[in-house]
């Protein structure tokens, strides 16, 4: 069975919503054959992305960045993973109140140096998510879950 990790930083409700779409179309129930794990980004270990088979990633935009939560998730997991992790499938939702350019581009670069495959256009969110937002997350979600299955 192949392994979905889903690693986030969910301080507000805003953030919860993403998160929650992006987990409701992962586990959408025409998805077989992928079990999906879920970690905080402060709880997330080298272990869980070794064991992982594509990887979903959510972070706030605090201050033109990512949250420290995130920041401090790839100082724990990058060199542990550097090399066994190449190629992998990613994908990456971000959430900010006016501006999320810094974070979206952090992970960019971040992600190049993991040698991860970006496996799904990146969702960007500010302000409170409308319908189209948590959608988007939804799709997200499924499309990675989905690349994973057979």
């Amino acid at each position: 069975m192949a392994t979905l990790l889903i690693v986030h930083h969910t301080p507000s409700p805003h953030c919860q919503a993403l998160f929650e779409a992006v987990v409701s179309g992962a586990t959408d129930p025409d998805i077989e054959g992928v079990d999906v794990v879920r970690r905080a980004a402060l709880a997330a270990t080298a272990s869980d992305v070794l064991a992982a088979d594509g990887l979903l990633l959510g972070t706030p935009a605090n201050l033109g960045y990512i949250s420290g939560a995130l920041k401090h998730f790839f100082d724990q997991i990058y060199y542990p993973c550097l090399d066994s992790t190449r190629g992998r499938p990613f994908g990456t939702w971000v959430h900010g109140g006016s501006d999320v350019t810094g974070a979206a581009r952090a992970l960019d670069t971040i992600t190049t140096g993991l040698g991860w495959r970006r496996a799904a256009e990146p969702v960007t969110v500010t302000g409170a998510p409308g319908k189209t937002d948590l959608e988007a997350c939804w799709e997200l979600g499924a499309t990675l879950a989905a690349g994973l299955m057979g």
